[in-house]
């Protein structure tokens, strides 16, 4: 059975949305149709039309289906078997925006958690089972189970194209998700996409769009918070849980020297306190031994101890009962002052 991927639906709607000047601007959405011929032939996404002009029936799609060589997406959306089951749920969520995108036709623009996907945010207090789109309209949204349809006035500064497809920039992304998601996932998005390259201007800019909306005060006290030194979701959410039990706020990403020697970079530093705070996600040692880089660690540590600084650490079990890191804190802070 012939199962050629055949792009003509895409490029039919990628054209017709260009007639759509209000929501996205005529220049993005002309680089928007090569992009977006690009990524579905990467996704290998087979709507039953296209599968219909290659000459496969409906019964030989539904044999594939019953053979395990086809995965049923959504009605008419099918990709083969064997690369879904190795997808990710991040993964898997790109596939199910692939499908919303033509479901919703022209002018429908990816937000929320969807957008957080495509940007490649941390998204994992995000949940993922249903894709958000946003339409340039006030009124009008509807919700299934898979789909979240949200009436929205999107301004064509906060549109952006990722892989052809229409989707809220990262601060209208940010600030979406802020007004909607516990404070937490709304600092983790927001940490991230401030090294992903978020303007703080342009947050200011999306906050003042979305004056009005329910749970703009909260958006506003994440954009305040929110900061790039925060390298991986897990310092992200010790920072928050710091800022609720009351401590006094770290400087982020410190460099220790010690008589003119660089010692090394710090997740967390207290100088009024002579205090180190470290939070070891083990994402640092990727690809590395993990005796050589235990080894490395305990020397830096020493290093950093040697420059006069006392050290804790914790990783991500503790952050389900942070007051045990604040008392190994407390501990630490006796400790600087008796140096």
């Amino acid at each position: 059975m012939d199962l050629a991927w055949n792009l003509r639906l895409l490029a039919q709607r990628a054209r017709s949305v260009l007639h759509n000047r209000q929501t996205i601007p005529r220049r993005i959405l002309l680089v928007g149709v090569r992009a977006r011929r690009h990524h579905a032939r990467c996704m290998e996404i087979l709507t039953r039309a296209q599968a219909h002009r290659d000459g496969t029936s409906d019964a030989q799609l539904q044999r594939a289906v019953r053979r395990g060589e086809l995965h049923r997406i959504a009605a008419g959306i099918y990709r083969r078997a064997d690369h879904f089951r190795e997808l990710d749920a991040r993964a898997r969520h790109r596939c199910a925006v692939m499908v919303a995108t033509e479901s919703c036709g022209p002018g429908a623009i990816v937000s929320h958690a969807s957008a957080a996907v495509m940007h490649g945010l941390d998204c994992g207090g995000l949940r993922l089972g249903t894709v958000h789109m946003t339409r340039n309209r006030c009124s009008g949204g509807r919700k299934s189970q898979t789909l979240h349809l949200h009436p929205a006035v999107v301004p064509a500064e906060e549109v952006v194209l990722i892989d052809g497809v229409a989707t809220t920039s990262l601060a209208r992304t940010f600030v979406d998700l802020a007004r909607t998601t516990p404070f937490e996932t709304a600092v983790v998005i927001g940490d991230c996409a401030l090294r992903r390259g978020m303007r703080r201007e342009n947050v200011d800019a999306s906050l003042d769009h979305a004056r009005g909306r329910l749970g703009m005060s909260r958006a506003r006290v994440a954009a305040t918070f929110i900061e790039p030194g925060a390298e991986s979701p897990g310092e992200s959410i010790s920072r928050v849980r710091m800022r609720d039990d009351g401590w006094p706020m770290p400087t982020l990403q410190h460099e220790i020297r010690h008589g003119g020697r660089f010692i090394g970079r710090v997740d967390f530093f207290w100088k009024e306190h002579g205090v180190v705070g470290e939070f070891d996600g083990m994402v640092k040692y990727r690809g590395d031994n993990p005796g050589r880089a235990v080894e490395r660690e305990k020397l830096r540590e020493d290093a950093i101890r040697d420059a006069g600084f006392e050290v804790f650490r914790w990783v991500w079990a503790d952050l389900r009962d942070f007051e045990r890191v604040r008392e190994r804190f407390e501990r630490a802070c006796l400790r600087g002052a008796a140096r």
